[in-house]
């Protein structure tokens, strides 16, 4: 049993008692060397006896560091925690999945990170493919003939090796195509008997660095100089920051282009940081759907630069109202290599009049040079605006989005932070952004659950790198409760995190969509809660935290309580904690949210 009073973070827990060094005598010791040498640092699991071979090399050949194994109690949480790792990091993290039935546990992170194009390197394991060492009852359930394909419509690659060398290319292959843009998962499928093999002699494990993920591709000179010269006529030139990365570098040339052009500029809250939201070219506070006032602008542009902006077509299409869309459009994204004919996720087909097929980063200094632009800023990213307290904080009074942000800010007192997720409720005139850690986006498949595990992951990243950046997550009380168990990870390896949970005691998003159903059909809008309403009994979340080894505090019910608890709150997360602060809020959206939810309802 590994020390409880063992140092924080992850390092300092189940150390395993040291037996005698032994080479790779068996299948498992070889993935378990192979993982290594990938530079995998964790691997999140939910035990299996699957992989029970696998298990025993990291823990018993590897000593259970590089990767160090993250104990979970949902094959769904560890995914997420991986995705949020990669959110942060930029590069795959594992995660282990218990044959069939463990993968369809993870799946619906595995979709999230695939739309949410992140790297992930998933491991799974299958019984015996060979019926005659099955036992009865148990491995024929656990065994499934091609296991990929439960998820292989929302992942990048994978593969089901029969031998040692071919489940050493495999992992070579898949992590390669992980890190190569754009990113997604991967799955690599380990037959039991493969990894319980013993081998005669240990095999030759080869450089990854031979096998590593190449650079992104650079746009043809003739495209670039065609979306220079668009750029360079337009009278009302407009950019829409999308998916951008993450280096400081690619924020200042951002910038600079942006200043350069003096192009007005759309943000994403789905896509995270890539803008600053203070800067006077932003014409509008980042938003999950375009308000109607966005749109208004944007009609206005006559070319259009589109960042690997999601869900182009979809909208322009919204902008323009049905109508041929005026702007000529430029867009650079590698996304179209990653679409499917399973998924939608790709999103409606946006015209293009130079189509730039690389990351925005690739193509961004080239522009950048095409145009003239070279007063490229050094300097980092500044810290957010200092918050001051302006909002009332009246008893009796509901607890609203922006006391919430207020008093948040207020205790943060300008420590940078890594917002990692908000509600569909959160306005993006709340936070301000002026690093590309600053916010991280959605979590790309739009369900609910992954709340707290993307918290926990980009934590962890932020932890395993030394930042002083603390991790933030607001989340809606039905996306916290699905994935609750998640914070037991947390606080079972010291990773210090906090998580608000706005909480409202109803699937309200979902009350939304029966209040228009209903006023459409001229039948009772006061009957929407019912099926919705999480009350009766209200649920202690903050009880539900402390009970996994997490800090609760709450239910904040009152504005008069939300600073203390707040102060409270980021004092204990500096300390090493996990946090979880339920306040109840007021249930409502801001008016620009309102409006786009309600005409996204009734479009279906």
């Amino acid at each position: 049993m590994a020390d409880r009073n063992a140092p924080a973070g992850p390092s300092g827990v189940e150390r395993p008692i040291a037996g005698e060094p032994t080479a790779c005598g068996w299948g498992s010791d070889v993935a378990a060397e192979m993982l290594r040498r990938l530079g995998l640092r964790y691997l999140a699991l939910n035990p299996g006896a699957s992989f029970r071979g696998l298990h025993d090399s990291l823990v018993n050949h590897l000593g259970n560091r590089d990767p160090q194994m993250l104990l979970c109690l949902h094959e769904a949480h560890a995914v997420a925690i991986a995705h949020g790792w990669a959110k942060v990091a930029g590069t795959p993290m594992g995660v282990v999945l218990h044959s069939n039935v463990g993968l369809m546990q993870g799946s619906m992170g595995l979709f999230n990170a695939w739309c949410d194009r992140v790297p992930v390197f998933v491991l799974g394991a299958t019984g015996p493919v060979d019926a005659a060492r099955r036992r009865p009852w148990i491995d024929w359930i656990h065994t499934a003939r091609d296991q990929g394909a439960l998820v292989r419509d929302f992942v990048k690659w994978d593969d089901q090796p029969a031998s040692v060398p071919a489940m050493i290319e495999a992992m070579l292959r898949a992590a390669q195509i992980a890190a190569t843009p754009p990113c997604g998962p991967v799955y690599v499928n380990l037959d039991v008997s493969l990894q319980e093999g013993s081998l005669p002699k240990p095999p030759a494990l080869p450089d990854p660095s031979r096998h590593r993920a190449p650079s992104a591709p650079l746009p043809a000179t003739a495209d670039v100089a065609r979306a220079a010269a668009l750029l360079r006529g337009a009278r009302r030139p407009a950019i829409m920051m999308g998916r951008c990365g993450r280096s400081p570098e690619a924020w200042a040339q951002r910038v600079a282009l942006a200043e350069g052009l003096q192009a007005m500029v759309l943000l994403d809250l789905k896509a995270g940081a890539a803008f600053p939201t203070d800067h006077p070219l932003v014409v509008a506070p980042p938003a999950q759907l375009l308000s109607s006032a966005s749109a208004a602008l944007l009609r206005e542009a006559d070319v259009i630069l589109a960042l690997d902006w999601i869900d182009l077509g979809g909208t322009l299409r919204s902008a323009w109202q049905g109508e041929e869309i005026s702007a000529r459009v430029i867009q650079l994204s590698p996304d179209q290599l990653s679409h499917r004919g399973w998924s939608m996720d790709h999103g409606a087909l946006p015209p293009a009049d130079a189509f730039l097929l690389c990351p925005p980063e690739a193509a961004l200094p080239l522009l950048l040079d095409a145009l003239g632009i070279r007063d490229v800023p050094s300097a980092p990213p500044a810290l957010p605006p200092r918050v001051e307290r302006r909002l009332p904080r009246e008893a009796g009074a509901p607890i609203d989005m922006p006391i919430l942000a207020e008093a948040l800010q207020l205790a943060l007192a300008q420590q940078p932070v890594c917002l990692v997720r908000q509600p569909i409720s959160w306005g993006g005139s709340l936070w301000h952004f002026r690093h590309p850690l600053d916010q991280l986006g959605g979590d790309g498949g739009g369900g609910l659950g992954a709340g707290p595990g993307l918290v926990v992951g980009a934590a962890l990243a932020l932890l395993d790198a030394g930042s002083d950046r603390m991790a933030v997550g607001i989340l809606g009380d039905g996306d916290t409760l699905m994935g609750a168990t998640a914070l037991w990870t947390a606080a079972r390896y010291r990773i210090p995190a906090l998580i608000v949970v706005a909480n409202n005691r109803s699937n309200f998003n979902d009350e939304l969509h029966q209040d228009r159903v209903a006023r459409d059909r001229g039948r009772p809008t006061a009957n929407r809660w019912i099926g919705q309403a999480i009350t009766d009994p209200d649920v202690d979340i903050a009880a539900l935290a402390t009970a996994q080894g997490a800090v609760g505090i709450g239910p904040l019910d009152c504005p008069t309580q939300i600073d203390a608890g707040m102060t409270r709150a980021v004092a204990a997360v500096r300390a090493g904690a996990c946090v979880v602060v339920d306040v109840r809020v007021k249930a409502g959206y801001d008016a620009g949210t309102a409006a786009s939810m309600m005409t996204r309802s009734h479009q279906g």
